[in-house]
């Protein structure tokens, strides 16, 4: 079985759980004797291709005209292609950004801004910039050139920023479409959604054959908010890959235990509640630090709170952190906190578990479902928070029993398992069910 799978973002290269759930992804499926061709926007180069042969969407060239380009907006129904949205910058650049685009796009008209030939090759960020959108659609022009040049049984695309090309590989080709829903934008944005982000999502899910959610939370999403048929949406929990994992050994530079907040600094992730907590802990004990590790667009707005709460000198952000730097955070951490508003899954609190530490996570959060030995609170609930962080601070035996439960616990969620999941969906898939 060959699959022609559509992703934004592949390790090392990744901002966040996406492309680590890809790549956990295509390594179960590998072992599962499916063969993947991954395409992203700009490849690199030095991504693992042992699981995947990576397609890079730059070197592709477009095989529509000029003249067929709004015609093939009009098929896949993706009509606003120019937006402001930029979702991990902080307020200021996010303000220098939107006065420049509308300053460039003033001197153009619609279709100049993305005026493609025959033959032209359009070079990807691969980012989460100004011109996302843009790149969105063009990625999307890219995929049925792509699906028009290999041969494949199923089409998979990941997250909405690929559910266009999708929907273009699967008019093109004529294969089975399944899409992953990784999150949505209830999840990043609560009740203020994005209306284009939504109708793009909404599309996607209705054009496909079958669509896997990583959570059941997710999945009552896309039912409920996006009015997609049950039996046709399907649950396949992520997992975490340790096949590299390796215990590091950290000097510490302060005697205080350290408590740690790692992901995106998003309404979605909870850093509002983390911070209240930590005031709380810290009026009571003075044996703690606490770490806010990531970056976004609340970023400006956390640093100021925690000034204004006075607890400055025991409050640390260390900006986003990837690869080596994340297993190191986690060997210095002694508590390890996931207060999301609205979690899809979350996988690094497996991460956190993995390297010995004990786990608090927000009772809406997908992962939830899987895990018996975190300890888990409702995300508003910032006195329950400060108690359990409390408790696995100063009491031996409760912290001692959720590392060893929570290890056992863990080396049981493996990308195999959702691997052998996801390949009988495409099966169902290519059988019509």
């Amino acid at each position: 079985m060959k699959v022609l799978m559509f992703g934004w973002e592949f390790p090392p290269h990744i901002s966040g759980g996406l492309g680590t759930a890809c790549y956990g992804i295509t390594k179960g499926l590998s072992k599962q004797g499916v063969e993947v061709l991954f395409v992203m926007p700009s490849a690199s180069g030095d991504e693992d291709a042992g699981a995947a042969h990576i397609i890079n969407a730059s070197d592709v060239s477009f095989e529509s005209t000029w003249t067929k380009v709004s015609v093939f907006f009009k098929n896949v129904k993706f009509l606003k292609v120019s937006s402001t949205l930029v979702p991990y910058v902080d307020p200021e650049t996010f303000r220098n950004l939107t006065v420049k685009e509308m300053e460039e796009n003033q001197k153009k008209s619609d279709y100049e801004m993305f005026r493609i030939k025959y033959g032209d090759k359009y070079k990807f960020s691969g980012k989460y910039g100004i011109n996302l959108m843009e790149e969105v659609a063009r990625y999307a022009m890219v995929a049925a050139s792509i699906a028009s040049q290999n041969e494949f049984d199923v089409i998979h695309a990941h997250d909405w920023l690929t559910y266009a090309a999708g929907i273009a590989a699967k008019n093109i080709s004529g294969k089975p479409l399944v899409v992953h829903v990784h999150a949505t934008e209830f999840d990043r944005s609560g009740e203020n959604i994005n209306q284009i982000v939504y109708d793009i999502e909404r599309m996607g899910m209705h054009a496909a054959d079958k669509v896997i959610t990583v959570s059941n939370l997710t999945r009552n999403i896309v039912i409920n908010k996006y009015g997609v048929d049950p039996n046709k949406v399907v649950t396949v929990h992520n997992a975490v890959d340790f096949s590299a994992y390796k215990k590091m050994d950290v000097q510490r530079g302060v005697d205080e235990k350290i408590v740690t907040f790692l992901g995106r600094i998003t309404f979605q992730k909870g850093p509002e509640y983390f911070i209240e907590a930590a005031a709380k802990i810290l009026k009571k004990c003075n044996n703690a630090r606490f770490v806010m590790a990531g970056n976004g667009d609340m970023l400006n707005r956390s640093i100021r709170r925690v000034a204004k709460l006075g607890i400055a000198d025991r409050f640390h952000f260390t900006g986003f952190l990837k690869g080596s730097d994340v297993s190191k955070m986690f060997s210095y951490t002694d508590v390890y906190v996931m207060p999301s508003v609205s979690e899809p899954f979350g996988i690094s609190p497996l991460e956190a578990m993995k390297s010995n530490v004990p786990v608090i996570i927000s009772k809406q959060s997908g992962v939830a479902e899987v895990l018996k030995y975190a300890i888990k609170v409702d995300f508003w609930d910032i006195d329950a928070l400060a108690d359990s962080i409390y408790a696995l601070l100063n009491y031996t035996a409760i912290s001692k029993m959720s590392v060893r439960c929570g290890a056992e616990e863990v080396n049981q969620l493996k990308w195999d398992n959702a691997a052998a999941k996801i390949k009988d969906v495409y099966y169902q898939v290519i059988a019509g069910k």
